[in-house]
């Protein structure tokens, strides 16, 4: 946001319930992604935002394809960096909690929420991580995450609406009929090591966004923390074709 101020005008809202964002409690807010999408949308009309360049990382990939669907008129391009809308990026990895969407137990509760946890939060920032890049990632990112995410009933919200993470796959297919259909101009950016989203899956855009960069980069899920200079090089090659 800072080096790239001086160029453009930048937006980062947290969601409700995510950073420093109010969080109204469950019984008056529905923790969904349909519903997160909805939210950031009406928040694009209320700042009188019309057009944007929109990116795409983690949780707000599946938010921001679900604005992109229903107001394909806002996007002008689209960054991804370790986002999911194809099947590939499914690897084994989310065996188990698939299996406890379909089949939930108590015992598998337990076993796929570990990541809602102080030590799984930190594991969010460094599993995958190339050793000698480890010394970057600061401690204040996991610690920082981990007090808003401690704070009371939080966590049981980051459960719930993890359980509506099934409701992202099923849209992959709309996601990529977006794609096919009004061909955003896209940087795909990936970490080459990230045990969350296989890579394979960055090779997957080309299909349905034949002119889409593609870049691997030798790092995990969080590029920004371990190779900040290379991605932010990308970003504003990018962005300066918009501008040219």
């Amino acid at each position: 946001m800072v080096v790239l101020s001086g160029k453009f005008h930048l937006i980062a809202p947290d969601y409700p319930g995510f950073g420093f964002s109010a969080f109204p409690g469950r019984s008056k807010f529905e923790y969904s992604f349909q519903n997160l999408s909805a939210c950031i949308n009406r928040f694009t009309e209320t700042i009188g935002l019309k057009t944007f360049t929109i990116y795409l990382h983690d949780y707000g990939c599946p938010i921001g394809l679900r604005l992109a669907v229903s107001h394909p008129e806002k996007i002008e391009r689209i960054i991804v960096q370790n986002g999911n809308a194809y099947a590939e990026g499914i690897g084994s990895n989310w065996d188990e909690t698939i299996d406890y969407w379909e089949h939930p137990t108590e015992e598998k509760k337990q076993k796929v929420y570990a990541f809602l946890s102080e030590e799984g939060t930190k594991m969010q920032y460094t599993a995958g991580v190339p050793d000698a890049l480890l010394p970057r990632v600061s401690p204040e990112t996991w610690r920082l995450d981990w007090e808003r995410m401690s704070r009371p009933g939080n966590i049981e919200m980051q459960y719930e609406l993890n359980c509506t993470y099934k409701s992202n796959i099923d849209m992959f297919p709309a996601f990529q009929e977006y794609f096919r259909k009004y061909q955003p101009p896209s940087l795909v950016v990936w970490g080459k090591y990230d045990p969350f989203f296989s890579m394979a899956e960055a090779y997957c855009y080309k299909r349905d966004l034949p002119d889409a960069q593609i870049h691997i980069i030798e790092g995990s899920h969080m590029l920004l923390e371990t190779n900040f200079d290379e991605v932010l090089e990308l970003m504003n090659n990018f962005l300066d074709l918009k501008s040219a």
